[in-house]
């Protein structure tokens, strides 16, 4: 038989390093910058602006030819470290973000190191995520039937959470003929306070912005059950389809919980698919104090909650449960050669994630969660909510004692806002001070609250999901307003003089 002479072969090229002891020298050296700076994060600004020389390194084009392990490191070090949006330090109140972990950290390092694809396969990964859920499912009162999976984040929780729902209300004839089959049209409700990722949701599964019933709210910020109850009762006589209703546990506003056990009743009794978006303040239940105000959670019919805001682990986790696990895997199961389930090998997984929400391909979140819960422990974990919880009532006694400050909305959790009440600027004006004011406070690294809209009025706005947080904190916070406050009247004094 002729030989066949080889062709030329280029299967020497690798993307693993030729010296394992230089990108290990590397690695070090960039996990003792990175603990250095949760270490000493609350010498640093909280915030600070990119100088120009790393935003010159973001402008450069993709590079032909590599730069090697030692420049790319370099950069991540000069360019990267000292300049994130400042979630890690003490005085990042803003958007509800959970400060990180150095636990965490490694976890994160360790699920990339294995490249884990989390929940498809008979491996570690795999359990771990399961025992997470068994252990939630626990924590909220789910029965053992139950399913979940862990997600991004209370975003694409909603999604799962909603969809299940929709497929429950209206039937096998959604998944293969969609809402064309539908007989009325679907209606969702829940408070005016809801969180965007539910408007995002709507238009995703088909149901339409339209059809998002947004409900009033009582003077705490709760949904008005009668108004509810109306709303209902007026698109059955219009002949429309009521399906679901999502309680609140914690709005993104103010922290207001809705009253969920009589949430959960009026879903049962008008036969409606119950979802409760815990975003916000569903892991509360970590607390005896705190979980009698989460009452009637345990019978939601989905939970979307986060573990990156108030369980403190790195971006990014969140979860979904399901009361009936048979509709979960019902919405989310589908035929596919490619992805039999053998009874042996690396396949042999029967609960496949797949089989519980959209993506295919998933990143190991679970373990960071895993292991702060077990580094920590769910008592421990319990304890920072009620310090959250009584640093914020700390800081509204300092505002109510700060002639200058107003509180603008109770504060029932761990959320609080609050403006500046200039003493020499009329109130049409007052919006355009507090905006300053908070750009100021961000600016100058001194602390970073954000913002929202109370009766139309712009405020600050202080989420306290921070485990590094201190009462000195907030004492500094109400200085530096009432001094950066004081200094823009005077500017603005001068202006008009």
């Amino acid at each position: 038989m002729r030989e066949i002479a080889p062709s030329p072969s280029t299967d020497n090229l690798t993307l693993d390093p030729q010296d394992w002891s230089t990108i290990r020298r590397l690695a070090h050296q960039a996990l003792d910058e990175v603990l250095d700076f949760q270490s000493d994060v609350r010498n640093r600004p909280v915030w600070r602006e990119m100088p120009a020389n790393s935003l010159a390194l973001m402008d450069e084009a993709a590079p032909r030819q590599g730069l090697g392990s030692e420049r790319v490191v370099d950069d991540m070090l000069q360019h990267i470290i000292p300049y994130p949006t400042g979630h890690a330090h003490p005085r990042f109140w803003g958007w509800v973000c959970g400060t990180g972990t150095p636990i965490g950290m490694v976890a994160d390092m360790v699920a990339a190191g294995v490249n884990a694809s989390a929940g498809t396969f008979n491996d570690a990964p795999s359990r771990v995520e399961a025992q997470l859920i068994g252990w939630m499912r626990d924590l909220f009162d789910f029965p053992s039937t139950a399913s979940g999976i862990v997600t991004s984040g209370a975003s694409v929780a909603n999604l799962i959470g909603l969809a299940v729902g929709r497929d429950a209300l209206i039937g096998e004839s959604v998944r293969t003929r969609g809402l064309t089959a539908t007989k009325g049209v679907p209606i969702v409700y829940t408070s005016n306070q809801v969180h965007s990722s539910v408007d995002k949701a709507m238009m995703l599964l088909g149901l339409g912005l339209e059809n998002l019933r947004k409900v009033a709210v009582d003077d705490n910020f709760c949904l008005d059950l009668q108004a509810l109850q109306n709303a209902i009762d007026e698109d059955r006589r219009n002949g429309l389809r009521p399906i679901a209703i999502v309680g609140n546990a914690g709005t993104v506003n103010t922290g207001a919980i809705d009253d969920l056990a009589a949430l959960a009743a009026l879903a049962r009794r008008e036969g409606l698919w119950f979802h409760v978006d815990g975003a916000i303040g569903a892991l509360a239940a970590m607390s005896p104090d705190l979980r009698a105000r989460m009452r009637g959670i345990e019978s939601a019919d989905s939970l979307a909650f986060d573990f990156h805001k108030w369980l403190y682990v790195p971006y990014e986790a969140g979860c979904v449960l399901i009361r009936n696990g048979a509709m979960h895997r019902r919405s989310f199961s589908v035929a596919a050669t490619y992805l039999e389930t053998p009874p042996r090998g690396i396949a042999a997984q029967p609960d496949s994630s797949y089989l519980r929400g959209p993506q295919l391909s998933r990143g190991f979140k679970a373990l960071k969660v895993w292991a702060q819960i077990r580094e920590y422990g769910i008592e421990h974990l319990g304890r920072l909510h009620d310090q959250n919880v009584a640093q914020i009532q700390h800081l509204s006694r300092l505002i109510a004692a700060e002639p200058r400050l107003e509180q603008t909305a109770p504060s029932p959790l761990n959320i609080l806002c609050f403006r500046y009440i200039p003493e020499t600027i009329p109130p049409e004006s007052w919006d355009a001070i507090n905006g300053e004011l908070l750009m100021r406070l961000q600016e100058r690294g001194i602390a970073a609250p954000s913002s929202t809209r109370i009766h139309g009025d712009f405020v600050l706005r202080v989420a306290n999901t921070n485990h590094r947080s201190r009462f000195e904190d907030f004492d500094l916070l109400v200085r530096e307003t009432v001094r950066i406050g004081r200094e823009i009247e005077g500017e603005a004094a001068l202006k008009t003089a």
